[in-house]
Order: structure tokens, then sequence, then C-alpha cells
């Protein structure tokens, strides 16, 4: 499993324009399940961005919203997560995370230089899912 999700994950740093990075998260551990990238980094900050990744989809904060919108549109708590996308520019790269299809506790993030076309990136990115949850 994990060899094949690496694979699949250097599959989505060739082909996601300007990437530098991508990486498959499971927000129910925080865990980093798989990660590509272009430079080394060191593990306890690899780790560290797993777990915010986590906060980012299911912090407090974001759970509290999701209950309300349901509450107040008369809908179940269900489990299922309204936020399903995130984009975070920083000062010299474009972070984008997507929550699987499959399985809404993992996230894919992928990491393009600020020059990448945002779009093309995320349509690329998207495209990327699928396999990325059939290789997890």
């Amino acid at each position: 499993m994990a060899n094949a999700l690496e694979a699949h994950l250097q599959k989505v740093v060739a082909g996601v324009p300007e990437c530098v990075a991508a990486g498959y998260v499971d927000l129910s551990t925080g865990m980093l399940l798989g990660i590509k990238t272009v430079d080394s980094h060191p593990t306890e900050i690899l780790e560290l961005l797993a777990a915010a990744t986590a906060d980012m989809f299911q912090g407090a904060n974001v759970t509290m919203i999701e209950k309300m919108f349901k509450k107040a549109r008369g809908l179940k708590d269900d489990g299922h997560h309204y936020f399903n996308e995130m984009i975070v520019n920083s000062d010299n790269l474009v972070h984008i995370f997507i929550r699987g299809k499959q399985n809404e506790e993992h996230v894919l993030g992928v990491v393009c230089r600020k020059s990448a076309n945002l779009g093309m990136a995320l349509t690329k990115a998207r495209g990327f899912v699928p396999e990325i949850e059939k290789a997890a």
C-alpha cells in the first residue's frame, strides 16, 4: 500500500503544474500517510503539517460551523462535512487541500509555486483524488 501511494503521489508532483510537494493525510489521526517532495524537510515539520491539516478541516470551530449549518437547514448531523476543498496562499506557494470523495477522513494536499495557474493546478489536483484514494 505505502509503495503504491508513494508512486501515485509522485504522479501528482509530476502532473500538477509547478508542484513541489504532494501529501496524503488521515484526518482522524492527524497522520501523514504519504509524502513526495522535490526538497527534503525535517520529519517533525511534515508531521506538524499533517496535524495542522486535520485542524483546518475538523478543528472545533470548523465542526461547530458545520453543525450550525446543518441545524439551520434542518439536516441530520450524519458526519458529512461541508468543507471539501481549501486553498491557502503563502508568500511563495499555493497550498491546495482536497477532501477525499470515498473517504472524507482523508485529504490530498498539493503545494505549488505561487506562479502556477491556480485554476489548472486545482483542476489537475482534483483529477488525482480518485487514483490516490484507490492507492491508499
